[in-house]
């Protein structure tokens, strides 16, 4: 095998740095780890919604969703209610805070990705473009559907 040209390696570690480098910015300047972020986010994309939901959308177990999801609620950043049908079912919401925290650090997270990619001499909106195609691809290809990233909300 040609390692220069191993498509799924490079993106493979593109993913994994770049998961990294937020989830440093994130700790260091929002307090926050890249993965309860991604909550949060996913919180938004969502609107109201079950951990259950929220698990299946970023692909982790319930017991994890449930944890992350009591840590962002001690921190005032979601809310969680019973379902009024009964059940083991919670409702998890953001709250003013949760929604004001996801839009400042997902426009950081944005414009430094964007920047980013522009450094290199890429028009941002040509990568965007086909990291979407890359990505429908995927999802007419029957896979799971995606969970949603900081390059989903919306670029100021």
């Amino acid at each position: 095998m040609n390692h220069s040209k191993n498509l799924g390696m490079e993106l493979h570690t593109l993913v994994s740095r770049l998961e990294r480098a937020g989830d440093q910015i994130l700790r260091t300047e929002y307090g926050l780890s890249y993965r309860r972020f991604m909550v949060l986010v996913m919180v938004g994309e969502l609107g109201e919604s079950t951990q259950r939901a929220l698990a299946d959308s970023l692909a982790v177990t319930e017991p994890s969703m449930s944890r992350m999801v009591a840590a962002l609620a001690e921190t005032g950043l979601l809310t969680v209610v019973p379902d009024p049908a009964g059940g083991n079912r919670r409702h998890v919401a953001l709250t003013e805070a949760g929604r004001t925290l996801v839009e400042r650090a997902g426009t950081d997270l944005i414009r430094r990705l964007t920047a980013l990619v522009e450094s290199i001499n890429v028009p941002f909106d040509t990568y965007l473009a086909h990291t979407q195609r890359l990505n429908a691809a995927l999802d007419g290809a029957g896979t799971r559907n995606r969970a949603a990233t900081p390059t989903t909300i919306a670029r100021s």
